[in-house]
């Protein structure tokens, strides 16, 4: 292995300060392409599509749970993928790995749901084993197909206005690689992270950074943030 050169700590801190420039340039332009997905056009869901939960059966619009947006995540877990019954995919297994606590997507208005072709028996055992805690359904009809993911994992975005369901964006590939924490799935949604400093169209959303934060056990509508955290954060801001 060729090594770096060995050099002192001021020109660590040199070089350093040379990357954080492009680091921040890479920031800003993922800032800019999160605001062109949220001003891209919404396609019309007008197809019934089944699913199975751990109730029965459930529509598309049922796995919203009542909120505005939907993230659905296609894992290959079923007969025919590698390490069935006892694994789901690797791949989509180590997607899984990194899903953060939902509460804080639930208190942006958004859902995440994992969906594969596996019945629920088997979802719920590999869920327990691996330690996986997010919904995941059953597909029983056509939305892998209808949605480019039957032969390939990939992560489509919806949103609900009235009784109506649009997609609004899809990502799969190596852009799945990025994916896992809250701000990432936000920002691959139609209306992103809802904060004032974002770049969306008139009407959107939108909180102030830093206020709706919360400790994943203590969203809801009579828990605040504590003040001293508020401070600290706006100062940061």
């Amino acid at each position: 292995m060729e090594k770096p050169p060995v050099v002192s700590a001021q020109e660590w801190e040199s070089a350093r300060q040379e990357l954080l420039l492009e680091e921040k340039r890479l920031t800003r332009a993922r800032d800019e392409l999160a605001a062109k997905r949220r001003r891209m056009p919404w396609l019309a869901v007008e197809k019934d599509y089944a699913f199975e939960g751990p109730e029965g059966k459930v529509s598309l619009p049922d796995l919203f749970e009542g909120r505005r947006q939907l993230v659905v995540y296609r894992a290959f877990f079923e007969p025919g993928v590698f390490g069935w019954p006892a694994h789901a995919c690797r791949g989509c297994s180590m997607v899984a790995d990194h899903v953060g606590d939902l509460a804080h997507l639930n208190a942006r208005d958004t859902t995440l749901v994992f969906v594969s072709r596996a019945p629920q028996p088997d979802i719920e055992r590999v869920k327990a084993r691996m330690g996986w805690t997010m919904p995941w359904y059953t597909i029983a009809g056509d939305f892998d197909a209808d949605f480019g993911v039957d032969e390939w994992h990939g992560t489509n975005a919806f949103i609900r206005d009235g009784d109506s369901v649009f997609r609004t964006y899809f990502i799969n590939n190596r852009g799945d690689e990025a994916l896992g924490s809250t701000w990432s799935y936000l920002d691959m949604t139609a209306l992103g992270r809802q904060e004032t400093w974002e770049d969306s169209p008139e009407g959107y959303p939108q909180t102030p950074p830093y206020e709706w934060w919360n400790w994943h056990d203590e969203y809801g509508d009579d828990v605040e943030p504590a003040p001293e955290w508020l401070a600290k954060t706006r100062e940061a801001g």
